[in-house]
């Protein structure tokens, strides 16, 4: 197989990376090294001399370099966006260009070049604060974020180049995915470095909020078997654990990973567009990919803590 892979160097993208020419496929990886977090280099560095991937410095809103890039694919794995909700609501219109428009490009890009399928990264973000849980596909989509109401444009065009093209796609919500790699401003990361600094953690909210944390590995087996699913119409799937946890309960893991249960955390206002619980119906996705999550949040946050302690703060 010849992927694309946009967003490349991100969290998610780098490790999808790794996995697709582990398998043997080719890879050109598509990059636009934005500036919002630095360093993404040096999870493809080691690939650049493997005959079988491509490095390539584009952005997804310069449509003619995409459209170039594309040729020969088989499929797609659209990771690129300005994530972050916070980030957001800051700069709405940065979130719409790079999550909309970005999207609509690589849509456009892959009908010319004849790509199979465009396998599209959304976000449980789209549910807002969710009228049931946990959340099911066929559910009210209600953004309460800028961030959110990009992703669910973008969703929206999805559907639409596989009824009016033929383009197969399929849009994967993700839920709140950690792990080794994740981005400065993720809260695991964010805990996890201050407690190793012997700092208070700092917590929006009272911390009772709930989260459906979803580990990296399991999020991008998700995603391989979608290169292959044969029943893909542009509609939506849940990538999630299935389970739920406080951010109060996982702080307090992470403290007692690093040993430093004396850390009192220190509660801030909530911020705005956060939503105040996530927590996924995954059932779709097991029945549609064979798929099942695998790592629960203990292991999890054990994994991603050693990984940050001997290679994220190099």
């Amino acid at each position: 197989m010849k992927a694309v892979v946009t967003g490349a160097a991100g969290f998610i993208g780098s490790t999808l990376t790794d996995r697709l020419l582990a398998e043997g496929h080719e890879v050109v990886a598509v990059d636009n090294f934005d500036d919002y977090y630095s360093g993404k280099m040096r999870f493809l560095r080691r690939h650049l001399e493997n005959e079988r991937f491509r490095l390539l410095e584009i952005d997804v809103l310069d449509l003619d370099a995409l459209r170039r890039s594309f040729e020969g694919a088989d499929v797609v794995f659209h990771m690129a966006a300005q994530a972050g909700v916070r980030i957001s609501v800051r700069d709405p219109l940065k979130a719409h260009h790079a999550n909309t428009t970005g999207t609509l490009h690589v849509l456009l890009a892959a009908r010319d070049a004849g790509v199979r399928r465009v396998i599209n990264s959304s976000s449980s973000s789209v549910y807002g604060n969710a009228v049931r849980l946990p959340a099911r596909e066929e559910d009210p989509t209600v953004p309460i974020s800028p961030y959110a109401a990009s992703k669910l444009a973008a969703e929206h065009y999805c559907r639409l180049f596989h009824s009016l093209y033929g383009l197969e796609s399929v849009s994967l919500r993700y839920f709140t995915v950690y792990g080794p790699r994740q981005r400065p401003d993720m809260a695991i990361r964010i805990f996890t470095d201050r407690a190793l600094d012997g700092k208070r953690p700092q917590i929006y909210g009272d911390g009772e909020q709930t989260r459906d944390f979803t580990f990296i590995t399991d999020v991008v087996d998700a995603i391989m078997r979608c290169a292959d699913c044969p029943d893909l119409k542009g509609a939506p799937l849940n990538i999630c654990s299935g389970s739920t946890v406080s951010v109060n309960q996982v702080v307090h893991a992470i403290l007692k990973t690093v040993g430093r249960e004396d850390l009192t955390p220190e509660h801030l206002p909530p911020q705005p567009g956060d939503v105040n619980h996530t927590w996924g119906d995954n059932t779709k996705a097991r029945e549609l990919l064979e798929w099942e999550p695998r790592v629960g949040i203990e292991e999890g946050l054990a994994r991603f803590i050693e990984w940050y302690r001997t290679v994220g703060r190099a």
